[in-house]
């Protein structure tokens, strides 16, 4: 019988949480100036579900590394052919690599056993749902930790972690530097590793 993963979180007194520094993290966006910029459009994965826009918390979604944060956005609609994406040589130059600066982020934990003590497990991440997720973001937005965001498994790169931040931690972090993806020094080496060609 198949683990049916709870529609809200099972949240204790107490979240288990992770520290981390901003300026290990990575954004790609389409913005070379603006960051970070926390969306209300009810379309991602932990975005706020709640039906009156405005009243809604923001989101900002950032990688681990700049693997994660690329996979994540350039190859997010993507199917591989024959193993390999082939990605709009305009796409590439329309996007920028975000860095950041600023106080500890205080995350909750949905990854390893932080997650299955909440009752989950990879669906979370992984389905192509985002019906639960949002209501899981929801919960924990609400629990009185007032944690900054929270800390998850990538789910176009399972083996590395993603950050969604809430709009509350807007003032925790400010952008310290701005790359064109193109010309970002390790971008080379990612689209090696992902398998990206570009196409015309």
């Amino acid at each position: 019988m198949a683990l049916r993963l709870p529609l809200r979180p099972s949240l204790p007194d107490s979240l288990q949480t992770v520290r981390i520094d901003p300026s290990i993290l990575f954004r790609v966006s389409g913005h070379a100036t603006g960051e970070p910029y926390f969306g209300a459009w009810n379309r991602n994965r932990f975005d706020d579900p709640n039906p009156d826009p405005g009243s809604r918390f923001g989101t900002c979604y950032l990688g681990s590394s700049l693997a994660v944060a690329v996979a994540e956005t350039i190859l997010h609609d993507l199917k591989a052919v024959r193993g390999k994406f082939a990605v709009a040589l305009a796409l590439i130059m329309a996007r920028y690599v975000i860095r950041f600066t600023g106080e500890p982020l205080l995350l909750a934990n949905l990854a390893g056993n932080a997650l299955r003590r909440l009752g989950g497990h990879a669906g979370l991440t992984g389905a192509t749902s985002y019906t639960t997720p949002k209501r899981w973001s929801a919960a924990i937005h609400g629990h009185l930790d007032r944690v900054d965001g929270l800390l998850y498994m990538s789910r176009h790169l399972n083996d590395e972690r993603a950050v969604v931040l809430f709009d509350r931690a807007r003032g925790k972090l400010r952008m310290h530097g701005v790359t064109p993806l193109h010309q970002h020094l390790d971008f080379g080496q990612v689209a090696t590793d992902l398998a990206i060609g570009l196409s015309p």
